[in-house]
């Protein structure tokens, strides 16, 4: 193990960005569609895996999509969550904000408490085994209209003391964040946190968009504000925290190479950039791969990869306190 991988698996973590759709390893798929019936257009897992090449945002969306047709029942959702939280556990993570799209389900006429039954006892149970803290954030699936994102919050009503956030995922071009603005200020009157992807595909002014109309309270992605100082400089001054995913970035192509990714000049800026997975299965990578290869590619110093650790606890929707006990953790992994 290389002096970086072993710091990387020594700190403690948070992840803040995780589509839990996107953690359906092809093993899983594959018995999933097994168990319930489901015709998928695979013979083996192998085939499957072989399926999760691609070469854009929107032919990753077509392959992820055909994946949720797998997951009918309570027990196929505990069963996704509960192998991602396990894999996880496994790299030091303490804390996780997972997405989860429901849009995705309801429309195929799975019942929303089934989805959110079967994630919410997963992440029960991780935290009464191991003591890892969770955050949960319904997505609104940005290629559909405002008018069916209200419906899915009108849905998740019943279920609200178990959701803490919305957040806006799926094809960000020609979806900008300006669409969902009324829903989100309804999320907002509920006293639910908002996030949103912008800047991944999309330009900065997505990103100001975000910022002005949905209020967020965190970024998913943002690469592309690098793009705008007057951006950047208010995102320094904010502390806004963004949700970075470099070998998302490199599989969708947002990066030709790992060794162009922008996260150490975003450390070096001064943004609040964490590092995550965002749809492990389909990208080749959970957390601690993000932070190893990333780290390799671009030169991040022993320092800035502390700073990673750190910064994954400050942008989380912990209390405060909270992140303190969590972040004198990391001081002590630091100090050996």
């Amino acid at each position: 193990m290389t002096d970086i991988a072993a710091l990387v698996a020594r700190l403690p973590k948070a992840e803040l960005h995780l589509h839990l759709e996107g953690s359906l390893e092809p093993e899983l798929m594959f018995d999933l569609a097994q168990r319930n019936g489901i015709a998928i257009p695979y013979a083996s897992v192998e085939e499957i895996r072989a399926a999760y090449e691609f070469s854009n945002l929107q032919d990753f969306l077509d392959i992820y999509y055909v994946g949720m047709n797998v997951l009918q029942t309570v027990e196929d959702f505990y069963d996704l969550t509960r192998a991602y939280l396990e894999r996880v556990h496994a790299d030091n993570v303490r804390h996780v904000e997972v997405f989860f799209d429901p849009q995705g389900h309801t429309d195929r006429g799975i019942a929303f408490k089934t989805v959110i039954d079967g994630i919410t006892r997963a992440l029960d149970d991780a935290e009464a085994e191991w003591g890892m803290t969770h955050k949960l954030i319904l997505c609104f699936l940005r290629h559909l209209s405002e008018e069916a994102a209200f419906e899915t919050l009108q849905q998740a009503m019943p279920h609200l003391d178990r959701i803490d956030g919305v957040g806006l995922d799926s094809s960000e071009m020609g979806h900008p964040p300006s669409k969902f603005a009324r829903v989100f200020a309804k999320a907002g009157e509920l006293g639910l946190k908002r996030v949103a992807h912008a800047g991944e595909e999309g330009p900065p002014d997505y990103v100001y968009e975000a910022l002005d109309l949905l209020k967020v309270n965190r970024l998913d992605h943002g690469n592309r504000s690098l793009e705008d100082t007057a951006l950047v400089d208010r995102l320094v001054a904010e502390k806004m925290t963004l949700t970075v995913c470099p070998l998302s970035n490199l599989r969708l192509c947002g990066v030709e190479r790992l060794e162009d990714h922008p996260m150490k000049r975003m450390l070096d800026l001064g943004l609040r950039a964490t590092c995550n997975s965002d749809d492990p299965a389909y990208f080749g990578g959970y957390v601690n791969d993000n932070y190893v290869r990333t780290a390799e590619a671009v030169g991040l110093t022993a320092d800035d990869i502390v700073e990673l650790a750190r910064n994954s606890f400050r942008g989380s929707f912990l209390e405060p306190a909270e992140i303190e006990r969590r972040l004198k953790e990391i001081d002590a992994a630091v100090a050996g």
